[in-house]
């Protein structure tokens, strides 16, 4: 796949095994200024190295910020769209697999029930008016990163994603969906087991008792006139 033009990509990669960070190495030279890559020792969490991203990215001045996976599952041909849906208004554009025109090629049964399930659970429990609120195919306007405290962002595993959708909700941001086709990955295994189930179950719920207690929005530091 091409990469869209307009569109520059930071890879955060956490020391992975499988040579990630020597292929992106290789390309550089042939991308000029369009790829950038953080390297991170250790596995330190999804979470974080999204928000390591977020925040390299507003340093650098970037009106739209994306996030997706790597490995294809998002395409990258549907950036333009969700861009596009933040320039007409939106805060918030999730590439969604569950609003009309969206939909899921090659997961089995299984896959599709925890995670039509999960989403279905997350609106009841959290009230968030978001029918996809676990994916990870994102475009943030500036402005709702700007706002976001991190340090409230107490998730960095599967219920990061669910979180820093409902942060964004809580602050008044406008989350729109744009339809998406999901296609399972063709390489490697899935990371989906009972433990990331039950951060999801259990972390719904802690999401939802916390900010009852908490706001998620950045204190601002006043300015001293002498």
């Amino acid at each position: 796949m091409q990469l869209p033009d307009g569109f520059d990509v930071l890879i955060v990669d956490d020391g992975s095994p499988d040579g990630t960070a020597a292929i992106v190495r290789s390309l550089m030279p042939a991308f000029a200024s369009r790829i950038f890559m953080e390297e991170r020792s250790g596995k330190l969490g999804l979470g974080t190295a999204y928000i390591h991203g977020f925040k390299w990215a507003l340093e650098r001045g970037y009106d739209f910020i994306c996030e997706m996976d790597a490995d294809f599952s998002h395409n990258p041909n549907d950036l333009p769209r969700l861009v596009a849906a933040c320039e007409q208004g939106a805060d918030v554009a999730v590439g969604s697999r569950y609003v009309p025109g969206g939909s899921i090629e090659n997961w089995p049964l299984d896959r599709h029930i925890y995670s039509r399930g999960g989403s279905l659970y997350t609106r009841l429990i959290t009230w968030i008016p978001v029918k996809d609120a676990t994916a990870g195919f994102v475009c943030y306007r500036r402005s709702v990163l700007d706002a976001i405290n991190f340090d409230e962002i107490k998730f960095v595993g599967y219920a990061f994603q669910i979180e820093m959708k409902f942060a964004a909700w809580k602050l008044g941001f406008r989350i729109v969906e744009v339809p998406i086709v999901f296609v399972d990955r063709k390489v490697g295994t899935s990371k989906m087991n009972h433990g990331i189930i039950k951060e999801g179950v259990l972390g719904v719920i802690r999401i939802q008792w916390n900010s009852l207690f908490k706001n998620y929005r950045k204190k601002v530091k006043s300015a001293t006139v002498a």
